[in-house]
């Protein structure tokens, strides 16, 4: 029995009898040892990693182009009241979810085992995304290595990959003083750098003929895997070292980026054009639906990321405030980067002679097109260039951590005496194998491959799994039970903001979000490359099934219950009973000695001998206890 004790009995202060029993079925995962399972070792780790998974590339390449198409300063009416309905109290929701529980994405479903379908949709999500997000992080890798050189090589035309339509804005400059050029039927140095060096797309004929494997893109995006590979590891312990300066480095790289861009001539007509705002625009349903898809998209919420990274925090981290430092956070670096980006467009405008809305653009055709274009017409061009991809590198690592821990958590959570100790090794399997699955996008056709994964991978099934998550735990786990567990851990009820939001506004808003996109749906195209039909099954597909899965959840969950289907039914969708705080110090009310193998009447009392006293979170936990018994007391009188 002591040698029992010893590899079982975490050293965090609790009595010997609290012993887990390794050969009990319903406790698997609520009975391992948090230490066991890793937890955040430094102070700042949670809120850095939060931090760099929700400021990505979405940040500087969509937020700013979306502002500008939607009304300019404008635009941040609907952003920030849809940051407030939408954005805030689900991100929220999220990390209370993961802290209180302590479990991934999947195994988080014991509060109502039912809808444990909604989690595998995610992990099906989040492996989906994962794939073609680390293709782009390849591609940032490929213009990072390409900028370690004298000149950069999308500086001038007449290379072997360059068209008779090429030309030079160096020509134009000097062409302004003679005769005018006409460039409206041209092509720039740095588009057909992208189109036909970088991705070849002239060897495919669309997304039906991929053509050859480009070895360099292959190279690249092996590499990209390697270093995620390397900075997971460890879990937590070792991604939450690496954010301190994936997360950190790029607000530096930003801020040198935006000073060197409002000093350049004509920055403040790009800055004029991005912030001039139209409130005739508000009108629009078109301009809140793209607010509040760009908060939804950016907070990275639905992704369990979120949930995964909340779930290795201490009970009693302050989430509350961590929840306003990185969503506030996130939307000014995204306001920031517009400045950035928009400045050197003002410049780049003055310099071609066109008007700014002629050179901006949104997505890839930003980083990989105009901004390295842009890059050619400073002083020390390579330099620029450099630190601006290297900005792009860092900003998608840490978002790429967070998928890969997600998969990891979910899948270990589930099976933990076989996985956790072979943690490394399975994360091996999961990044291998992914590498193979995302083989295809570094083909010649291999962007048309990545922009039907793009459209399509987190589209409708990401809002389908948010909304269900959101009615789940206010309707069927309860708002009542769900305010009490966050008063259990952090000593305070959430207010009527937060409960209106999860109540009725954030789902309502979600639903509006949903119909939209299914009213308004467009068939994906690159260019003027339109995708054929079959494709564009096969992007529904892929979104249908993440949503299927929560049905498919749902049927074996009754079908492991007894009795008639309604009985099976309401068995299925009450909490599992080892369902609430990981340790057993932390169970009280309802939770105390539903844990496997426990043995202990009241945790408080562990709690009181070894500390001898009562803390603050133990008179919330006597307040939380007391608060059940008068209830129980209503209820049976």
């Amino acid at each position: 029995l002591p040698a029992l004790s010893h590899t079982l009995v975490p050293h965090q202060p609790v009595t010997p009898d609290l012993l887990v029993s390794p050969s009990s079925q319903d406790g698997d995962v609520g009975s391992e040892c948090p230490e066991d399972r890793g937890n955040w070792t430094g102070r700042l780790d949670f809120l850095l990693s939060c931090i760099g998974y929700c400021v990505g590339l979405g940040n500087v390449w969509r937020f700013p182009y979306r502002a500008y198409t939607n009304g300019g300063g404008a635009f941040l009416v609907p952003y920030f009241i849809m940051l407030a309905i939408c954005g805030i109290p689900i991100f929220f929701m999220e990390l209370s979810l993961g802290q209180f529980s302590s479990l991934g994405p999947l195994a988080v479903w014991k509060i109502s085992p039912l809808f444990k379908g909604v989690g595998m949709g995610t992990i099906l999500i989040v492996s989906l995304v994962a794939i073609y997000y680390n293709m782009i992080i390849a591609y940032v890798l490929f213009y990072l290595f390409a900028s370690l050189t004298s000149d950069l090589p999308w500086q001038h035309c007449g290379n072997w990959w360059n068209t008779d339509l090429c030309l030079d804005h160096h020509i134009i400059k000097a062409g302004n003083s003679t005769l005018p050029v006409n460039i409206s039927n041209t092509v720039s140095p740095s588009e057909e750098y992208w189109s036909r060096y970088v991705l070849h797309i002239q060897g495919s004929s669309g997304i039906g003929d991929p053509g050859r494997i480009r070895w360099n893109l292959c190279l690249c995006l092996l590499l990209s895997w390697t270093i995620v590979y390397l900075c997971i590891l460890k879990g937590v312990k070792s991604s939450g070292k690496v954010v301190y300066f994936t997360a950190t480095f790029p607000y530096l790289i930003l801020v040198m980026l935006l000073i060197r861009g409002v000093t350049l001539e004509g920055a403040w007509k790009g800055i004029q054009f991005y912030l001039t705002p139209q409130f005739d625009h508000l009108l629009s349903s078109k301009v809140w639906i793209e607010a509040a898809l760009q908060i939804f998209y950016s907070l990275g919420v639905g992704f369990g990321g979120l949930l995964t990274f909340a779930s290795y925090n201490t009970f009693h981290q302050n989430i509350y405030r961590d929840t306003f430092i990185v969503t506030l956070g996130n939307a000014i670096t995204s306001i920031l980067a517009g400045f950035a980006i928009f400045s050197v467009l003002g410049y780049m405008s003055q310099e071609l002679g066109v008007p700014v809305n002629q050179v901006a653009k949104a997505g890839p055709g930003l980083a990989f097109v105009v901004y390295p274009q842009a890059m050619t017409m400073l002083p020390l061009s390579p330099f620029w260039s450099f630190l601006f991809f290297f900005m792009l590198l860092t900003l998608g690592l840490d978002s790429q951590f967070a998928f890969m821990e997600t998969i990891v958590t979910a899948v270990t959570d589930e099976f933990p005496y076989y996985l956790r100790p072979k943690k490394a090794s399975f994360s091996a399997v999961i990044c291998i194998a992914l590498f193979l699955m995302g083989l295809i996008l570094t083909t010649e056709g291999g962007m048309y491959w990545l922009v039907l994964l793009d459209d399509y991978s987190a589209g409708f099934g990401l809002m389908v799994v948010v909304i269900t998550t959101c009615l789940v735990v206010t309707r069927v786990y309860g708002m009542k039970r769900f305010c009490r567990d966050i008063h259990m851990m952090l000593g305070f009820k959430p207010g009527p903001y937060f409960r209106a939001c999860w109540m009725v506004l954030s789902p309502a808003t979600m639903m509006a979000l949903l119909v939209y996109n299914i009213v308004k749906y467009q068939p994906s195209e690159y260019g003027n490359y339109r995708f054929p039909t079959w494709a564009e099954v096969l992007g529904i597909l892929m979104g249908v099934l993440s949503c299927l899965m929560i049905p498919m959840g749902m049927v074996v969950a009754v079908l492991q219950e007894e009795g008639t289907l309604w009985e099976r039914v309401q068995q299925a969708s009450r909490p599992a009973m080892d369902w609430g705080p990981s340790l057993e110090e932390n169970r009280t009310g309802v939770y105390v000695a539903s844990l496997a193998g426990s043995q202990s009447p009241k945790p408080l009392m562990v709690h009181m001998r070894k500390y001898g006293g009562i803390t603050s979170y133990e008179n919330t936990a006597i307040e939380v206890d007391r608060e059940m018994e008068e209830e129980d007391e209503e209820e049976s009188m």
